[in-house]
């Protein structure tokens, strides 16, 4: 008798046809776990919370880790910009009462790449702050923006600026010898001079500051200094004088909060005129004794002197200091490539009107307090040793670029 096939086969032909069913729905399973397993470590790698600390905490063979200290400033947020493009990594740390965070959002757009640059909301003034910025971060170098800088103001609230500037550069140079950060560079001013009795200035130039602005400026360097005689640190102090221009792109310029327009600079006036959010242009002070009766300022584009500062920290050594004057040379009725490139200040103001096409209504009144007659360097020492010299020197040029920026910006950089 035959064996009865009692549906083996036909049960096999099930278990077949139910296999051949789930493998599909199993690998669907994996591939999709793998999908996500993908998306989760992308996700992390972006998170500037994880990968970032991590990048920023440890120090990388080739890569230059800077913390640039005021970096949503006007100076700062350039000078930031630039490190960027030549491929440092950046730390900005600044408190935002002078800076801009929609500067840093424009670079962060700029260079979204993880490792590339990080902000911390930090205040200088804050011990255990900038301890523990410094101990969270992997710093090679330090180049130290972050400054009130008006004179006019610091005659009015001079203790202000002797907290902000002079104890805050302490804290900061406290914070390198404690973790071993070995490179500074310092943003000084021509103000640490005071009225020289011969021009122009040098680095031997007898330093008499007459506003305490100035005067909070050279008790820093007198601290960098004193401190660099027992150590190795690496130190480069800068001293430059009247800032004009913007990031030649258009993506980056200057917006000083409303309340302090009446301390700012110059060409922030003129074009405050221009665009008629004041009346006119107010001149302090034509009595001095110059040719015109104005005082005669040496001005530099932020572009240039945003270069000076990076050939300065590549130049850097190990147990020696570094004292430059950043400026163009050039003073009153100088040479210039240009004839539009003018030094007094109501030649200042004939440029201004040129570049915004603007008859700019102007008011002439007695001087400031603590501002002083003339002030224009001798560059030659930057350039011979540093290989720096100004290359934006059209004063009209640079006013222009500056005015395209504000044009675009009638709120700064707005709310952002």
């Amino acid at each position: 008798m035959l064996p009865v096939n009692r549906g083996r086969a036909p049960h096999r032909a099930g278990m077949d046809f139910t296999d051949v069913k789930r493998k599909p729905s199993v690998l669907s399973k994996v591939v999709l776990a793998l999908v996500l397993t993908v998306f989760c470590v992308y996700i992390l790698k972006q998170s500037p919370g994880i990968a970032g600390t991590n990048m920023f905490s440890v120090h990388e063979s080739g890569v230059t880790h800077v913390l640039v200290t005021g970096g949503a400033g006007f100076i700062g947020s350039h000078a930031a910009l630039r490190l960027l493009k030549d491929n440092y990594r950046v730390t900005i740390v600044d408190n935002l009462s002078r800076g801009n965070m929609a500067a840093v959002k424009i670079l962060q757009g700029l260079f979204p790449e993880p490792g590339r640059l990080q902000f911390i909301y930090g205040d200088l003034g804050d011990v255990k702050v900038v301890n523990k910025i410094f101990s969270e971060n992997a710093f090679d170098a330090v180049i130290h923006f972050a400054a009130v800088a008006y004179v006019g103001e610091s005659t009015l609230e001079p203790l202000r600026y002797y907290h902000n500037i002079t104890a805050n550069t302490l804290t900061i140079m406290e914070a390198m010898a404690a973790h071993r950060v070995k490179t500074l560079i310092y943003s000084s001013t021509c103000a640490t001079y005071g009225e020289p009795e011969k021009m122009p200035i040098t680095e031997v130039t007898p330093q008499v500051p007459i506003n305490p602005y100035g005067k909070a400026k050279k008790m820093a360097e007198d601290i960098i200094l004193d401190f660099s005689k027992n150590s190795d640190m690496a130190v480069m102090i800068l001293r430059y004088f009247n800032v004009i221009g913007s990031d030649p792109e258009g993506r980056l310029g200057e917006a000083p909060r409303p309340e302090l327009r009446e301390h700012g600079r110059i060409s922030g006036a003129c074009f405050d005129a221009a665009r008629g959010i004041i009346p006119g242009l107010k001149v302090r002070g034509t009595d001095y004794p110059t040719q015109d009766g104005t005082c005669i300022r040496d001005y530099i584009d932020v572009t240039d002197l945003v270069d000076a500062h990076v050939k300065a920290l590549g130049k850097a050594e190990p147990g020696k200091v570094g004292i430059y004057n950043v400026g163009t040379g050039r003073g009153l009725f100088a040479l210039a490539p240009s004839p539009i490139f003018r030094r007094s200040v109501k030649e200042f103001v004939e440029a201004c009107k040129k570049a915004t096409g603007v008859e700019i209504k102007v008011e002439y009144l007695p001087r400031r307090p603590g501002d002083y007659a003339e002030v224009y360097s001798d560059p030659s020492k930057i350039n011979r040793e540093l290989n720096w010299t100004a290359e934006h020197t059209d004063l009209q040029e640079s006013l222009s670029i500056a005015w395209r920026w504000q044009k675009t910006h009638r709120n700064g950089y707005g709310s952002s």
